[in-house]
């Protein structure tokens, strides 16, 4: 059904023909209510949702057929600034609103909740991405929604906090310990990413674009490149996807360690905090021998990858994965019976299998609560359609969960590690990506370790007219506060770190 709803939005629109992979329709106001009033009938999800601001300036949603995985954007152009806002009828749109808002000075008629979300007051200008920007006015005190009921009180936390992570500012409304409410303040590493790339060549917007979240840099730059390389239509030769492919599994299974040592640790069992990190060193260190970057940094470029890894750094992969899965199997088995730390996890920060459908939640948090999703079972997504991989799933949606689905998901790692190895093709491992007076529009969607990261690039006469990169934590983030209602303060750490969302990737 809802496959046939995106042709129906199509066939009501004008499909823009230099627009690859995916679709791209331009469509009237009535057109995109009607997208609105599927989404929020949870026929279809918000895959996406950015503006332009060129004259006319215009804004863009891009829709997910979920049973089908077909991707469509749709377009509407708004002359007067302003556009019926998706986020009045389907809530996951109301922080991309705000941000279009705060970025563009696009009008969202009917949104409910304008308060500005990036801006913080303290940019020199109002709307730095719209082409005639004005002189920064003082803003209001950010205005926290109030919650009523005897005995409440408020803690706030951050932006600065303890350890050594992104500031990010939470205001908990408690009664006693238990947490009535959680309201995230974000934007505090906003970096103008997106104005950065205006105009700049796409191999410094690939550097860019591998810089908006440090731990995903990989995914990061694959999803841009392949958003330049389909606008363009450069095709990339087979070891250099084979490599990519190596590279992003690579860093799934270093973050993964890295996070279930961390929530171990904030539930005060240390002892897998520092085993996992040992594990995760040893990944890291082999990324750098084969890759050239512990976190793999500018490994991606368009058209394909930077080097050929040398053959004894590969080999050197081969014992990596089997030192891992060794080390995986014996910390599983301290975590499956430890009684104190399954008391902690166990039942703790549940989210709702509806929720995470509605708010089209990718990766390890969707996962953990049922919704099946993974980017790399797109169509179009080589080499994974020539691989043999499961997507692991399950239902309890609480820390537990989020710890398993990891675990699973560097077993599936290691195995996709095996069949890249072990099949790799031979052959060059760069196009030549000369994007020399090249114009035309793509998209690219990668599966990150936190779940789907979309890039949407327009090219104009081989510069970067408009990159728009959404991180999988837009659509996570506001499902934190359903996990921590009900729960007491004291596990808002360890529901926060089962999460792990990015403050950069968010805030860009």
């Amino acid at each position: 059904m809802s496959d046939a709803i995106l042709h129906e939005l199509m066939g009501a629109g004008r499909v823009v023909a230099a627009h690859r992979p995916w679709p791209r329709v331009e469509v009237d106001r009535a057109v995109w209510q009607l997208a609105a009033a599927h989404l929020k009938d949870g026929k279809l999800t918000c895959f996406g949702l950015w503006a332009e601001s060129q004259e006319p300036p215009h804004v863009h949603l891009a829709l997910l057929a979920e049973t089908t995985h077909q991707v469509v954007v749709l377009t509407l152009a708004c002359p007067d600034g302003r556009f019926p806002s998706i986020g009045a009828v389907h809530p996951p749109a109301l922080r991309l609103e705000r941000a279009i808002q705060d970025l563009h000075g696009l009008t969202a008629e009917g949104l409910p909740d304008s308060r500005p979300w990036l801006d913080h007051g303290r940019w020199t200008v109002r709307h730095p991405m719209k082409p005639t920007a004005s002189a920064a006015q003082p803003l209001l005190p950010y205005a926290f929604l109030p919650a009523t009921g005897d005995g409440l009180h408020q803690i706030p936390v951050g932006p600065v906090h303890a350890g050594i992570i992104e500031p990010g500012h939470f205001r908990f409304t408690a009664n006693g310990e238990t947490v009535v409410r959680l309201e995230p303040r974000l934007g505090y590493v906003h970096r103008g990413l997106e104005s950065l790339m205006q105009g700049a060549e796409v191999g410094h917007g690939a550097k860019l674009a591998g810089r908006a979240s440090g731990d995903s840099t990989v995914a990061y730059a694959i999803a841009f490149c392949k958003a330049a390389e389909a606008a363009a239509g450069i095709v990339v030769p087979p070891r250099a996807l084979w490599l990519r492919a190596l590279a992003a599994e690579i860093e799934r299974i270093a973050n993964h360690c890295g996070d279930i040592g961390a929530i171990c640790n904030d539930a005060s069992f240390t002892l897998l905090f520092m085993e996992f990190g040992v594990v995760r060193e040893r990944v890291l260190r082999a990324a750098r021998a084969c890759f050239g970057h512990r976190l793999m940094m500018d490994f991606v470029v368009p058209g394909g990858v930077a080097a050929d890894p040398s053959a004894d750094s590969l080999i050197d992969l081969r014992s990596l994965r089997a030192y891992v899965a060794k080390q995986l199997k014996n910390l599983t088995q301290i975590y499956d019976t430890t009684a104190s730390l399954q008391d902690r996890t166990v039942g703790t920060g549940i989210v709702s299998t509806e929720l995470v459908h509605q708010y089209g939640a990718g990766g390890v948090v969707g996962r953990a609560s049922g919704r099946t999703f993974d980017a790399r079972r797109l169509p179009l997504q080589a080499p994974y359609d020539h691989l043999q991989f499961a997507v692991p799933v399950l239902k309890a949606g609480d820390v537990n969960a989020r710890v398993w689905v990891r675990i699973q998901e560097v077993e599936q790692s290691l195995n996709l590690l095996d069949q890249l190895l072990g099949d790799l093709p031979d052959g060059p491992v760069c196009a030549d990506a000369n994007f020399s007076g090249m114009s035309g529009q793509g998209i690219g969607v990668v599966e990150g370790f936190r779940g789907d990261v979309l890039a949407w690039l327009r090219l104009d006469h081989g510069r970067i007219a408009r990159c728009h990169l959404r991180d999988p934590s837009w659509f996570q983030w506001p499902l934190l506060e359903a996990a921590i209602e009900g729960n007491i303060v004291a596990d808002f750490p360890l529901c926060n770190k089962s999460f792990n969302c990015s403050y950069a990737g968010h805030d860009l």
